[in-house]
């Protein structure tokens, strides 16, 4: 049902301010930003590719030497 050309085709609507989206051969004309956004998120959860978890590392250097 949903596809990574249909994330792809959302997220280039939001950053560009558009609300008419097409992808597939399927043209969907959506109300408003937010209602994109909401879209966005559930594509984005159904496809496993939903928030980014970033890690961070530290290093120390031993300096008794």
């Amino acid at each position: 049902m949903f596809s990574e050309a249909g994330l792809a085709a959302i997220e280039e609507a939001i950053s560009g301010g558009y609300l008419e989206v097409e992808y597939d051969d399927k043209r969907v004309k959506y109300r408003s930003l937010a209602e994109l956004l909401q879209v966005r998120d559930l594509i984005r959860s159904k496809l496993g590719s939903g928030t980014v978890t970033r890690r961070y590392v530290s290093f120390k250097r031993d300096t008794d030497s």
